[in-house]
């Protein structure tokens, strides 16, 4: 972080004096070592710092002000909400539709029950297996 003018350090000068109006405070004197480490502070940490020189009463209303419109100026940062639980598995309606209509003209077809069962406790069926109910759907289409 670059600063303009050097010798003009408003947070800096926050943090001091707050630090003299409470000089017991680890919370104060943690800000003032990430601020010095880092070269700055959150948005969080500037407001916690703005509520705690509120309470010195011996900041200037001018650094106050620069502190305040410094925190405004620090994009706020917003979770989005969690979407919406999913279902992990969605059934295919034409496979479960090849499935009854096979099973209308031979009910009793072991391959089919099975993909019927597989379908019914939402297992994935296999592309493989899909081909094979297609030829058996088809097969019995045509013998009607």
């Amino acid at each position: 972080m670059q600063r303009k003018k050097t010798d003009v350090d408003v947070i800096n000068d926050v943090l001091i004096l707050t630090m003299e109006a409470y000089p017991d405070s680890e919370f104060v004197r943690s800000l003032h070592q990430q601020y010095h480490n880092r070269g700055g502070l959150s948005k969080k940490q500037l407001e916690g710092l703005y509520q705690k020189a509120l309470k010195a009463n011996n900041v200037p209303a001018g650094k106050m002000a620069t502190l305040e419109a410094e925190i405004l100026k620090k994009p706020t940062r917003f979770k989005s909400a969690l979407p919406e639980p999913s279902p992990l598995y969605k059934k295919d309606e034409r496979i479960g539709q090849l499935i009854t209509e096979t099973l209308m003209k031979y009910p009793e077809h072991k391959k089919v029950l099975f993909l019927k069962l597989k379908y019914d406790n939402n297992e994935l069926l296999q592309p493989g297996e899909i081909t094979e109910l297609e030829r058996f759907h088809k097969i019995a289409s045509k013998s009607v």
